[in-house]
């Protein structure tokens, strides 16, 4: 990104001070991020992250502008009523000089910026139960804060990300299509998939019946996501809302903890290393649930292991398909990578699905103990 672009960005929005320092931050590969440092006569410096927005992922910026400030107003309200901070709890978008939540440079890129949050930090990985749990929280209480705000009145910022009925019909059209002649070769993993086309169905059936409410989603349940205060190390603030959408709650657990408790990478190619970690899941399971207990529906909780195969099989579908039409979505490294990405996801379902009675009497167990802290 070119000086030129970001000094026109910056003069745009509502700073105050003179700008002593300006450097790339993070370690996102979807957006450009800076963080800049302002020097005010007599009360110090702040900062503030100043982002270009990604056109090419998202490609509805000005619809995503408006579900990021429209949540994040919403969480501030709630932080208030509950005795919080809103300056650190959630994120606070900084307008332009024309009272605007974006700015559009002259070559047509967007720009926003927000109040950098300070003494917090985030993990790229994370190993402890503890670090498990916390997440599960943090991810938990932003379900919980927004339980009531109405989500469909949110944008699709993507359209179908969860709609996993319409990505089976992608899938098996691209089997049937064999653009690259690589479906013979992958008639296993083929199988494996078409076997369980059925969960397509389960909970948009759920949803469309209205018996599990449309939820506000983040959508991108990473650790990472996740600010936690540099001091306590307990979580503060749920970040990357650009993927904020209506959607199922069970999914935001589920594809959480489909990453967190697989063994090994995504793209390990010993898929003799992965297996689905029970204990990891349930230090999940406490966290999440200990956090929307109150707001989840029963039905919402019963079905989140349900959720987890149901998710790990649509990844693998989509990096199935992704290999079957000549690796055009995801980033590939060397040839089959795809491949590799499927047989580890197909692996790690196998084994959900092998575990399935142990997960779900965890889940009862967390449920049962949830209101006494101290069994957890």
């Amino acid at each position: 990104m070119g000086k030129g672009k970001i000094d026109e960005a910056i003069g745009q929005f509502r700073y105050e001070g003179v700008l002593i320092d300006e450097r790339p931050y993070g370690s996102g590969h979807i957006n450009d991020t800076y963080l800049l440092t302002f020097e005010i006569a007599e009360m110090g410096t702040i900062k503030v992250i100043l982002q270009r927005m990604n056109k090419n992922i998202f490609t509805k910026p000005i619809e995503l502008m408006e579900n990021i400030l429209n949540v994040t107003s919403y969480l501030r309200k709630k932080i208030i009523e509950n005795g919080g901070n809103p300056d650190r709890e959630t994120l606070n978008v900084i307008r332009t000089v024309d009272n605007m939540p974006y700015f559009v440079d002259s070559e047509g890129e967007y720009w926003r910026s927000y109040k950098f949050i300070t003494d917090a930090t985030s993990y790229d990985q994370v190993e402890s139960p503890e670090d498990f749990y916390q997440s599960a929280v943090a991810f938990g209480n932003f379900q919980r804060l927004l339980a009531e705000y109405p989500a469909e009145t949110l944008h699709e910022t993507i359209e179908g990300f969860h709609d996993t009925k319409a990505r089976f019909q992608v899938f098996k059209k691209a089997v049937e299509d064999d653009v690259c002649g690589r479906a013979a070769s992958v008639q296993k993993e083929i199988q494996f998939v078409l076997e369980h086309e059925h969960l397509a169905n389960v909970f948009a059936d759920l949803l469309e019946k209205k018996e599990i409410p449309l939820r506000v989603t983040h959508n991108d349940t990473k650790c990472n996501n996740v600010l936690f205060d540099s001091v306590t190390k307990e979580p503060i603030v749920v970040i990357d809302l650009d993927t904020i959408m209506p959607g199922m709650s069970m999914y935001d657990f589920a594809d959480a903890v489909r990453f967190i408790a697989n063994t090994a990478v995504e793209d390990e190619p010993d898929t003799s290393k992965v297996f689905f970690d029970t204990a990891k899941f349930r230090a999940f399971a406490n966290g999440f649930i200990g956090a929307t207990k109150d707001s989840l529906t029963e039905i919402e909780i019963e079905n989140l292991v349900k959720a987890t195969f149901s998710i790990t099989v649509e990844l693998a579908s989509r990096f199935l398909d992704d290999y079957i039409t000549g690796d055009k979505y995801f980033r590939c490294e060397y040839p089959k990578h795809n491949l590799v990405r499927t047989r580890c996801q197909l692996q790690l379902a196998k084994d959900i699905a092998r575990k399935t009675d142990e997960l779900e009497w965890i889940i009862r167990d967390v449920l049962e103990k949830c209101a006494d802290p101290e069994t957890l």
